[in-house]
């Protein structure tokens, strides 16, 4: 029931901005956290970024710190991810998942398809 669509990717030169966005829809029982993740070609799925939707704890993983933002809309029931300073090794297929908590890539409970970064350099 639980349904998470991603939007917002594209091809974008180093050191622009994309923004991108997770509708959620359905019952988000269990779903406490919501997390961005990408995979690169011939790389393992990584943590981006996470956010509680009570309180709007949010959590980064090193690579982005400081240049990435997640943000959520609890009423429009949508995630966000925010990426300035783009660079070509942010290039990867980003999915947004939900789950009890952040950063555990192996602890979601749903995945939306992805969608695609392409940083140029």
């Amino acid at each position: 029931q639980v349904q998470l669509v991603e939007s917002g990717g594209g091809l974008v030169q180093a050191g622009g901005s994309l923004r991108l966005s997770c509708a959620a829809s359905g019952r988000t029982f269990s779903n406490n956290a919501m997390n961005w993740f990408r995979q690169a070609p011939g790389k393992e799925r990584e943590f981006v970024a996470g956010i509680f939707w009570s309180g709007g704890s949010t959590y980064y993983a090193d690579s982005v710190k400081g240049r990435f933002t997640i943000s959520r809309d609890n009423v429009k029931n949508t995630v966000y991810l925010q990426m300035n300073s783009l660079k070509p090794e942010d290039t990867a297929v980003y999915y947004c998942a939900g789950g009890a908590v952040v950063r555990a890539v192996g602890a979601m409970n749903y995945w939306g398809r992805g969608t695609l970064v392409t940083v140029s350099s």
